[in-house]
């Protein structure tokens, strides 16, 4: 058996067997996910139905490190189709100036995203909702009916969690197919990501994948110590995602940023030099995608960048030449839809430039100061000034 392009044994023996594998597992557990929403979605549909028509909520979204990204992404969907305010605030923000983020006598409903539920933020941003708002609703996305936050969660009589699928707990260190899955997930419960066949979305994921994977390799292959990831809207929320994951695979030996394509212009910009590769997740909206197609022709003519690649979803007269990875089976894709097929590229891609360096992807730290679930924070008592 092989994963991603690689067998194995040789994965075993690169420490690399569990991220490989769950990169790879993505397809047919979106395809689960799919049907197992269709049959038992019923009760979280009538938890949140209520509460989305009510006047005046706020939609708090909030995880730490990956899971904040889950926020990121959903957060501009939310607002454009179901015309909710929505904010994503990460738990570490939230935590740290909860009278900055949190508001006494508002309406909320705090959507907790958590791979494990252990890191000390989580359960500490419920309670610190708890007690600000006042009118507070909670629903957790998890992928560990045993964590800190599910067992908090259970006690409260305005919360609803969705366990994700047993496989869906990453065991390797870096999130992979925990945030695919939770993204997927709320996108299924607000209803912006619509359910289908899910043997279609597995069959089109699978795809995707195997069209990204041979791209992602080479690129990996190349001498490359700068990446910088640039998306729009739901897509600057993937490009911080794509960032964190090269920066996590890679142990810090290539540095990664992310940012939208026209702030990119306002200073960031100066970080590429001959062995940056620039990737742009193209937006499908014709007025976002003519931004970043003009950002693509100024990164060509300044010929700077090593590797300059576009993805894109969408067919339009424009040539990229060899700039371009399409991606065909994702045509009629929403923006959010998009992340989907693109995090799988930005994955691969991270995976495979963790392996060329020599790194173990399962357990990438060498210097063990970053571990799976964080440790050593201390949460302190607050009081309302």
């Amino acid at each position: 058996m092989d994963y991603i392009g690689y067998a194995e044994e040789e994965l075993h023996a690169a420490g690399a067997y569990w991220t490989a594998r769950e990169i790879a597992q993505q397809p047919s557990l979106w395809g689960e996910m799919h049907d197992r929403f269709c049959v038992d979605g019923l009760r979280l549909q009538e938890f949140l139905r209520p509460l989305i028509s009510r006047r005046g909520l706020r939609i708090v979204l909030t995880g730490a490190g990956t899971s904040a990204f889950v926020g990121d992404c959903l957060a501009p969907t939310i607002r454009r189709k179901l015309h909710l305010r929505a904010d994503s605030v990460a738990t570490t923000d939230l935590v740290s100036a909860p009278d900055a983020y949190l508001a006494r006598d508002e309406p909320m409903l705090l959507v907790s995203f958590a791979r494990s539920g252990n890191s000390p933020e989580s359960v500490a941003a419920v309670e610190l909702a708890e007690r600000i708002s006042g009118d507070c609703h909670h629903l957790v996305f998890t992928c560990n009916a045993d964590g800190a936050l599910a067992a908090r969660t259970a006690s409260l009589p305005r919360a609803h969690r969705q366990l994700l699928p047993e496989r869906a707990n990453d065991r390797s260190f870096a999130m992979t197919s925990s945030f695919s899955s939770m993204l997927l997930a709320a996108g299924l419960a607000f209803g912006v990501v619509l359910p289908g066949d899910g043997h279609v979305i597995e069959r089109d994921a699978a795809d995707s994948l195997r069209l990204t994977l041979q791209r992602a390799r080479l690129l990996a292959g190349e001498r490359i110590d700068r990446v910088v990831y640039l998306g729009a809207a739901e897509l600057q929320g993937l490009a911080r995602e794509s960032a964190l994951k090269m920066l996590e695979l890679t142990d810090g030996k290539v540095v990664a940023v992310a940012d939208s394509p026209l702030g990119f212009r306002h200073g960031p910009k100066t970080i590429i030099n001959g062995r940056t590769l620039v990737v742009v997740f193209l937006s499908r909206d014709a007025y976002r995608r003519a931004y970043e197609q003009d950002l693509l022709r100024e990164l060509r003519a300044d010929g700077v960048a090593a590797q300059v690649v576009a993805l894109s979803a969408a067919v339009d007269s424009v040539d990229y030449g060899s700039d371009l990875v399409p991606l065909p089976t994702a045509t009629e894709a929403t923006e959010l839809e998009l992340c989907f097929p693109y995090v799988l590229f930005a994955q691969t891609l991270a995976f495979s430039r963790s392996r060329t360096l020599g790194i173990r992807p399962d357990s990438p730290n060498a210097a063990g100061t970053v571990s799976r679930v964080v440790h050593g924070v201390t949460i302190h008592a607050w009081s309302a000034r």
